[in-house]
């Protein structure tokens, strides 16, 4: 007879078997069919709301793997929120104006561009956008992320375009928007004003040069017969000899001692606690100090510039420090915030001698026409011949540079439009939120604390085509500028019918309202702002734009979630936004991730070759694998991915899923609805297999509580490999094959099983999102089509048995210990298969022995052996190097091997009918 045919085999023609490359695309395929977004959004009716409101990713180029991490963490989160019961809508938005999209359409156009009008590049813009957004829709859709699609937000539509205009409006109604003369970054290659987020800063070699600014003012009384009649210097420091033309000041700080230094025939000024390091970097060895001052005596008094007819007026401020220089601060007003700020106050002039290509201007004596990146040897020659110039050299140092074109940026002053962080208090009611908000992780609240209290005011002004105009127009008669509320509301209202493009294809009579005339000179012609608003601008009236308005939002967002540098960025310009028109929090969280690294934790760069892209790891793992990497990561930090991490990542995959197929194998004959077994009823090693699901699920409701997806990943991956795989479900396969069909010991198992498997797939669902909705469709009984449209399961405190786990963990450190004595026997030849072995036991009185006992008829079992006996005494056994108390001797099992269970028995034989299995086998087939 073929015993087996007799057996409850598990059954393995699931379609479980991998391949998500091909598998994921007919998943994506079901959930359409299945209308799954409807489905969820009418699952959502009368529930509480959450709302994570989504940063719009920049439509420019495919997706990189920090999209990647990014989504993937929304999608969780959404996911999760959605299962804890909450009505959780994800609106995906994407910014669409800006300077990249701009060069892209001016590279595509080429000398096309001179003839088109400022509407036509804009509609090419505007096109070029749409094509990327679709792309880049298309691509976050394969990894399995959900949201309305179909609805998305965009930056460029004409409902958005007016949102901003008339968010603009409303800091002008309140007095927050201003226009000025400041200085500003300023990228000459992009030819545009640059916001504080969009700036980077790297490595750069600047010219470091020492120079003299001749005294020619009245010497204080106090340094009078010091001094004498010799001529007195004052010495600046820079690394932008550029900016020396634009000097009208030197700056002390009054905090501060300052000496005369006597080297050679010169006296030279510098602060005390910088004089060594001036006088090594002069290489001077010979420098007295002949007299100490405090700079107050110097203040308002002149210093003759080097090069031009005028004077450098000495003054003081706070910002002169000790961390580098000479203590006496070259000050430029039109090249430098510290300087434009501290020169307001002496009334400087905010001069600025360089036009917008970074040349200076044709009317500048000596330089006229030169490009500023070029000039800075040409000056230090120039210093150098009128004897000015004590000491020139290079220096490698932070610099910022522009984030577009990575190129060098410079410190200008302009005509700019501020959003001003002192009016209506807008700079302290920042900083109250700040504390109103929970920050994730913690360290958060800090840095945009900090960038909060020092910036500067908001330039939101671009030089460029491509983003929502600045709906302010000048009186042609005298120049005033008509930016007031009720005049900006009244274009933003044509915004909504028209977009912004009417902006540059109507007159600013066709655009204000009628009879407007100037309230300075009663003028009635005016011409049209040229400047765009900033992007993050765009971007950071997001939640006036998108989440008030929209019927399944609520405002303020309960999270936001972006990367690090959005402190400086989004995160940032959101806060602003919203309190400077609105006086409200926009988020009540805001959780950030840090960036991708490669596996060696390098950042990722074409150059370099270390590049992943998504659409790769895709093709060859599946998108599953990406997602469950992002649950491996701890996000806050920066997070590394490469191949040999892949492969880790797939390989507790597919742990995880090897599990969920056996158990899926194993039940295929269970039916939920008549087969469960009651708790009570059930066999203990399945209690305590229930015990651990409980306790998986404290860990599971508390990691989604706290965003703690990599704890949620490890729980998990160790529930399937340590208490299921290498424990229990390989003490459970004797009973599911051998034991009768319907036995309780059976049906006990497959209620076990099936209740974790239940419960496991609803936990993994966020994060394993195709394999979670696979598993769902095999598991008996009704349910919903959809995972995702089920919850999480409800609390499991009733299975939850604290002293059987504590008494389990003791027989699996038992189980261990025989285990080490088993593998010692195979190696040793005594045995093969540990169902060849026969285990002795023999324990001192105490705990061990008592543990034996209580479960002496288990311990086969428990140990996957054929025979186990507990003795009183063992002499010829081992001590146990894991239990000292425990002695174990492995043997040859007695009896024959039993044909159905593969166990060695005594009874074998028996019966002549069946002579070849055991008696509990002839049990099982007679039942």
């Amino acid at each position: 007879m073929d015993y087996k045919q007799t057996l409850n085999l598990p059954k393995t023609d699931f379609p479980m078997r991998g391949n998500l490359p091909k598998r994921e695309p007919e998943m994506l395929q079901r959930w359409q069919q299945l209308k799954l977004e409807e489905k969820l959004a009418a699952a959502g009716k009368g529930k509480p709301t959450f709302t994570l409101h989504d940063g719009p990713p920049y439509a420019n180029g495919h997706i990189h793997i920090g999209h990647a991490l990014n989504k993937i963490l929304k999608d969780i989160i959404i996911k999760s929120k959605r299962m804890q019961g909450f009505h959780a809508p994800y609106v995906p938005g994407w910014d669409c104006h800006g300077l990249p999209i701009e060069l892209k359409v001016d590279q595509k156009l080429g000398k096309q561009k001179r003839e088109m009008s400022k509407s036509q590049i804009r509609k090419e813009c505007r096109n070029y956008a749409r094509e990327w957004v679709s792309i880049q829709s298309e691509e976050f859709q394969r990894l399995g992320i959900f949201g309305d699609w179909q609805h998305p937000y965009l930056t460029m539509t004409d409902g958005y375009e007016a949102a901003t205009a008339r968010e603009l409006a409303r800091f002008a109604e309140r007095g927050g928007l201003f226009k000025g003369k400041k200085p500003v970054h300023w990228c000459s290659s992009c030819v545009t004003a640059l916001a504080e987020a969009e700036v980077e800063y790297a490595d750069h070699s600047s010219p470091s040069i020492y120079v003299k600014f001749r005294f020619n003012g009245e010497l204080p009384d106090e340094l009078r017969e010091v001094v004498g009649d010799k001529p007195l210097d004052f010495v600046i420091w820079t690394t932008t000899p550029w900016t020396i033309p634009a000097n009208l000041g030197i700056c002390l700080n009054p905090a501060l001692d300052y000496v005369v230094v006597e080297s050679g025939d010169e006296l030279l000024v510098l602060a005390e606690g910088l004089r060594q390091n001036v006088m090594q970097a002069l290489g001077r060895e010979d420098g007295k100090v002949i007299a100490t001052f405090d700079a107050g005596l110097f203040e308002r008094q002149t210093c003759r510039h080097p090069l031009y007819a005028r004077d450098s007026l000495i003054i003081l401020g706070d910002h002169v420090t000790l961390e580098a220089g000479t203590g006496c601060v070259h000050t430029a007003p039109g090249h430098g915030m510290d300087d434009y700020i501290v020169g307001l106050k002496y009334g400087l002039e905010v001069y600025n001698p360089v036009d917008d290509y970074g040349r200076y201007r044709d009317d500048l004596e000596l330089f006229g026409g030169m490009k500023v990146a070029e000039a800075n040897g040409a000056v230090n020659d120039k210093l150098n011949e009128v004897g000015a110039l004590l000491q020139a050299s290079n220096i490698s140092h932070s610099y910022p540079h522009c984030w577009r074109c990575k190129k060098p940026i410079i410190f200008r002053a302009t005509e700019q439009w501020f959003i001003s962080m002192e009016a209506n208090e807008l700079r302290q009611k920042a900083l109250t939120a700040i504390d109103q908000v929970e920050w994730i992780p913690h360290w958060g609240r800090d840095r945009i604390y900090n960038m909060i209290e020092n910036r500067p005011d908001w330039c939101i002004s671009r030089q460029r085509s491509w983003g929502v105009p600045i709906t302010a127009c000048y009186c042609s008669k005298c120049g005033h500028a008509l930016a007031d509320g009720r005049t900006m509301h009244h274009i933003a209202d044509q915004f909504e019918e028209g977009g912004s493009d009417i902006w540059f294809e109507k007159e600013a009579s066709e655009l204000l309202p009628e009879g407007t005339v100037c309230p300075e000179c009663g003028g009635d012609e005016f011409r049209k702002e040229t400047d765009i608003l900033d992007v993050w601008f765009d971007s950071g009236v997001s939640q006036a734009a998108v989440v008030e308005p929209h019927p399944q939002l609520q405002y303020p967002a309960d999270l936001y979630l972006e990367g690090s540098d959005q402190h400086r960025g989004w995160f940032h310009s959101s806060l602003l936004a919203a309190l400077g028109a609105r006086d409200r929090v926009p988020y009540k969280a805001v959780l950030t991730h840090g960036f991708v690294l490669d596996q060696n934790g390098r950042p990722m760069s074409k150059s370099a070759g270390n590049v992943i892209a998504p659409e790769k790891v895709i093709k060859q793992y599946g998108a599953e694998i990406l997602r469950l990497w992002v649950a491996t990561q701890d996000y806050r930090d920066d997070n590394r991915v490469g191949d040999d991490i892949l492969k880790q990542v797939s390989e507790a995959y597919r742990r995880i899923r090897n599990t969920a197929r056996y158990i899926l194998g194993n039940i295929h004959d269970f039916d939920p609805e008549t087969d469960l077994v009651a708790t009570d009823d059930m066999l203990e090693i399945d209690r305590w297999a229930l015990s651990r699901l409980a306790a998986l699920t404290e860990r599971m409701k508390r990691a989604y509580d706290e965003y703690q997806f990599h704890v949620l990943y490890h729980a998990v991956h160790n529930f399937c490999s340590v208490d299921l795989s290498s424990f229990y479900l390989d003490v459970l396969k004797d009973r599911l094959y051998t034991a009768p069909a319907k036995s309780l010991e059976r049906r006990s198992a497959q209620t076990a099983m099936y209740r974790i498997l239940d419960a496991m797939t609803r936990w993994i669902a966020p994060v394993l999102s195709f394999t979670a909705d696979e598993i769902w469709t095999e598991l008996p009984g009704e349910r919903e089509e959809s995972v995702h449209l089920a919850e999480f399961p409800a609390s499991f405190d009733e299975l939850r048995n604290l002293d059987l786990e504590e008494r389990y963990s003791r027989l699996l450190q038992l189980r261990s210990a025989i285990s080490k004595a088993l593998e010692e026997a195979r190696n040793a030849k005594l045995i093969g298969h540990s169902l060849d072995a026969r285990v002795t036991l023999a324990a001192a009185t105490g705990p061990w022995r008592k543990l034996a006992e209580d479960y002496r008829n288990e311990l086969a079992t428990l140990c996957i052996v054929s025979q186990a006996e507990l003795v009183e005494e063992l002499t010829d056994g081992k001590a146990s190097d894991e239990i000292p108390e425990l002695v174990i001797r492995i043997d040859k099992a007695e009896g024959e091997k039993c044909e159905r269970c593969w166990n060695y028995s005594q009874s074998v034989g028996e019966e002549e009918a069946r002579p070849t299995v055991c008696r509990r086998c002839r049990e099982a087939l007679d039942a």
